[in-house]
């Protein structure tokens, strides 16, 4: 993961008045109910599924999911989808704009996310993120063989790891070239004859007279006041998601390859908003 990114112009000005608050305390209150009560119920239910699975997750998942989606209902943000789910094994990489693309890549796929180890750390997005199984990682080159027998343990067990691979969250107009160093992991021996890499471009559209980079959270931004800007908010636009079609980690030659590829196709889906072909 890299430094944070920061825009040539600073983030929008957040006003809130009586009636945005009044909004804040009708969204906040059943978001934080579904959230930390959907929370209980994972942590619950994976006291069970620990011991019997493993490092497999048959049942959690389902939960992070329905939290996921049902945050978009409670938030009043549209969320549509297009393109198919990968089916085989390997991972999805996107480009990262929001915190809520946590949400929105998690409401439709079964996924965990690969994240830098300071995340682990802050209070409540750190919880959640340990609950629903993320892998945190760290920039220090002695783990790197670690952090890669990591990464093969748990796409051997099933799972679709997901990874921003711009390295940080933008202002949500333009997509980062992609840091190829997170896609070596998937050339390993015992790996890349049986993974794929599945691009996604998450695009927000903005609330009718906001800007275009209304959702975005980057920077030096603190959550809390871009959370009360978004709960308070009258009107919500919307997020989409387009699935493009699987690469194959054997047909490409190289790490540096395979990210090209995969930039180029999220970078086309969030230009465009049209699926994009290999």
């Amino acid at each position: 993961m890299s430094i944070s990114w920061h825009s040539e112009s600073p983030p929008d000005p957040i006003r809130i008045g009586s009636a945005g608050w009044l909004m804040v305390v009708l969204r906040g209150l059943p978001l934080a109910f579904l959230v930390f009560g959907g929370l209980a119920i994972l942590l619950s239910v994976r006291l069970i599924e620990r011991p019997l699975f493993g490092v497999r997750r048959p049942l959690t998942p389902f939960i992070t999911q329905f939290v996921c989606r049902n945050a978009f209902r409670i938030l009043g943000i549209a969320y549509r989808t297009r393109g198919e789910l990968m089916r085989q094994n390997g991972a999805v990489v996107a480009n990262h704009s929001s915190w809520l693309d946590i949400f929105a890549l998690n409401a439709r796929k079964r996924i965990y996310f690969v994240s830098k180890a300071e995340v682990a750390k802050w209070p409540g997005i750190g919880w959640l993120a340990r609950a629903t199984g993320t892998v945190f990682i760290e920039r220090n080159p002695k783990k790197a063989r670690e952090q890669a027998e990591l990464f093969e343990q748990r796409l051997l067990a099933g799972h679709k790891l997901l990874f921003f691979p711009e390295g940080t969250s933008t202002d949500g107009l333009r997509v980062l070239p992609f840091k190829s160093t997170l896609f070596a992991a998937f050339f390993a021996e015992e790996l890349r004859e049986c993974l794929h890499v599945q691009p996604v471009s998450v695009r927000f559209l903005p609330p009718n007279g906001q800007p275009d980079r209304f959702y975005a959270w980057w920077g030096d931004m603190d959550f809390g006041p871009h959370l009360l800007k978004i709960l308070a908010a009258p009107r919500q636009g919307a997020v989409e998601l387009i699935y493009h079609l699987p690469l194959e980690v054997s047909a490409a030659p190289d790490r540096k390859f395979l990210a090209a590829k995969a930039e180029e196709m999220v970078r086309s889906g969030h230009e465009t908003g049209r699926p994009a072909g290999i």
